[in-house]
């Protein structure tokens, strides 16, 4: 009886010390496997699957590019307690023809973001309306400003000095690095981007990884293949000079001459400076190096420039500072990637001739920096990409609007030899004349102080029904009547194609989009 007692307390013994020992190597496998799944999101998805080095500063975000987008971005989700690695390919100061004018929208965007003195202390000019020239006639547009503070206007500046006022903001937070790189590829594991290969100034090849990675690497990004369907289009290039010493017609005013083939524009860039871009319609440009440039712009462009900058247009041609830039638009067609987004030019353009960039950009900031604001966490790619969905529905208003309109007032000011585009260009020159509603109407939206899609289309076919209107006085005929109905088919053929390419659901009816309604995802 004591044997088999005995039997039986070691029976029982090695059974618990088996049972013990294997709940123990089980407990260690999965905290083994807790352990991994915690540093999932900084795997490397490459075939040999080895770890990625840790994200040894804790980034919540990598931005890449440091341009207008950029760093306005970084300053922003930076003073919101994330911790930002900017990764710029150039920091020394820009050198650029293009985003030297921002509109008043985009101050009162700045202002929001707090970053309204970045266009102070490097001698930024106040920019108050527009001053239109065709054939030797003359109207003044002033911008609707009379309901905001004194400081609110346009403003024209070096693109280089404002970029480097935010870059030095930026950089003032204790969260925010800017690091000079060169982006190479985006490290991407299951469809979903874990951050950033670049290549240092000293040309160490490193990696990059934060639960999010925002591309703001400008008009000619080559990152945004993977993020979106690129469809851009150069509608023209612009010839940039700049004149010294000498007054515009109408200070504080950017100034539009409706030339053949194609606008030019004129606005100060500094006390002393002003900036002239002369539109070339198409791809190409006239060479510079073996004299063709000066020739066309001697010959085709000085001719149609207002008395008061002729002489200074050309001291300015011949002094040879001539710098060309192609004009690029392309819309808005993401493909939503977990853990990535796009920003700025890399992600949406439209024709310079209205100034709109910055003001879209900016718009596109505050619109994200709402939606991330109540986020703690970003580490759940999936639930974060959904959720943001509603940033491409929500940022419409403003973009839509200004893209719009920097279009179609381009075909529109284009010289064509089509009788039914003449009448539309002389329309559009007449009806802003006019003053009152039928200039500040248009002036709102340009400004991106009134950004209402269909406010907009509104005053455009107004614009044509205006141009018919004219035709038919003082009695129509039947050649004035089929002018008449080309018009209205012109005008259709301008604007439907453009409002089709930036969505016209999300343009006109946004409420009815599901995105808009989606909650923040639960930390």
């Amino acid at each position: 009886m004591a044997m088999v007692f005995d039997n039986y307390i070691l029976g029982t013994f090695l059974v618990s010390l088996s049972t013990f020992l294997f709940l123990l190597l089980l407990r260690r496998n999965n905290n083994k496997s807790e352990k991994v799944s915690s540093r999932e999101f900084k795997i490397n998805g490459t075939s040999s699957g080895e770890c990625s080095p840790e994200n040894a500063f804790g980034d919540d975000v990598i931005i890449v590019g440091a341009g207008v987008a950029g760093a306005a971005l970084a300053h922003t989700l930076g003073k919101d307690g994330r911790r930002v690695h900017v990764i710029e390919r150039d920091l020394t100061e820009p050198d650029r023809i293009v985003g030297e004018l921002l509109q008043p929208g985009g101050y009162l965007k700045l202002v929001e973001l707090g970053l309204e003195d970045c266009v102070e202390e490097f001698d930024a000019q106040r920019v108050l309306g527009y001053a239109l020239f065709k054939d030797g006639r003359h109207t003044r547009l002033s911008y609707p400003l009379e309901k905001f503070c004194a400081d609110v206007s346009g403003r024209s500046f070096h693109n280089g000095r404002f970029i480097q006022r935010m870059r030095e903001k930026a950089a003032t937070l204790p969260n925010v690095r800017l690091e000079q790189g060169t982006v190479t590829s985006l490290l991407e594991e299951r469809g979903t981007i874990r951050g950033v290969q670049y290549k240092t100034k000293d040309g160490e090849e490193l990696r990059a990884y934060a639960p999010l990675t925002i591309v703001c690497d400008g008009c000619f990004s080559n990152l945004r293949r993977s993020l979106c369907n690129p469809k851009v289009d150069v509608p023209s290039c612009f010839v940039g000079l700049v004149l010294e010493n000498c007054e515009l017609p109408f200070s504080n005013h950017g100034h539009v001459i409706l030339a053949d083939p194609s606008p030019i524009l004129f606005y100060p860039i500094s006390s002393t400076e002003i900036r002239c871009l002369v539109d070339v319609p198409g791809k190409k440009v006239p060479s510079i190096a073996n004299g063709e440039m000066e020739n066309y712009l001697k010959t085709v462009v000085a001719p149609q420039v207002p008395p008061e900058l002729h002489d200074a247009f050309i001291t300015a041609v011949d002094k040879g500072h001539i710098r060309t830039m192609p004009n690029r638009s392309m819309p808005a067609d993401p493909h939503p990637t977990p853990g990535a987004l796009l920003m700025g030019d890399a992600f949406n353009m439209r024709h310079p001739l209205t100034g709109g960039g910055m003001t879209v950009a900016l718009s596109d900031i505050v619109v994200l920096r709402d939606l991330l604001k109540p986020l703690r966490n970003l580490h759940d790619a999936a639930s974060l990409t959904s959720y943001l969905e509603s940033f491409y529905t929500l940022r419409k208003p403003v973009a839509s609007t200004i893209n719009t309109l920097a279009g179609a007032l381009y075909k529109v000011f284009s010289a064509s030899p089509d009788e039914a585009r003449k009448e539309m260009r002389q329309a559009c020159f007449d009806y802003l004349s006019l003053g009152g509603v039928f200039s500040t109407g248009p002036v709102a939206l340009l400004s991106g102080l009134n950004p209402r899609p269909l406010s907009l289309v509104l005053h455009f076919f107004a614009v044509a029904i205006y141009g018919v209107g004219r035709l038919m006085l003082p009695f129509p005929s039947l050649k004035r009547m089929w002018i008449g109905a080309r018009l209205i088919s012109s005008a259709s053929g301008i604007i439907f194609p453009i409002i089709k390419g930036e969505g016209v659901r999300q343009m006109f009816f946004p409420a009815t989009v599901p995105a808009v309604y989606r909650a923040p995802p639960v930390d």
